[in-house]
């Protein structure tokens, strides 16, 4: 991997043998980075809204495990 840095941006290069998944991976991150990088939030708050997601999507999904026995 190289990375370069330019009077307007930052180069990132890697070998052809790089795995695609994985670039993706680390592109995704980076744009969640850039996306968030004004927001301030704390971690009470996070774990809120996560629970808050995950308890509507189990109420939109629960019909589908309903025929998985425990």
């Amino acid at each position: 991997m190289i990375i370069e840095r330019t009077s307007r941006e930052f180069v990132i290069r890697f070998p052809i043998t790089a795995q695609v998944e994985q670039m993706q991976d680390l592109i995704d991150y980076l744009r969640y980075k850039e996306l968030t990088s004004a927001y301030s939030v704390n971690q009470q708050e996070v774990d809120t809204l996560a629970r808050e997601i995950n308890s509507g999507w189990w109420n939109k999904n629960q019909d589908k495990f309903s025929d998985i026995k425990q």
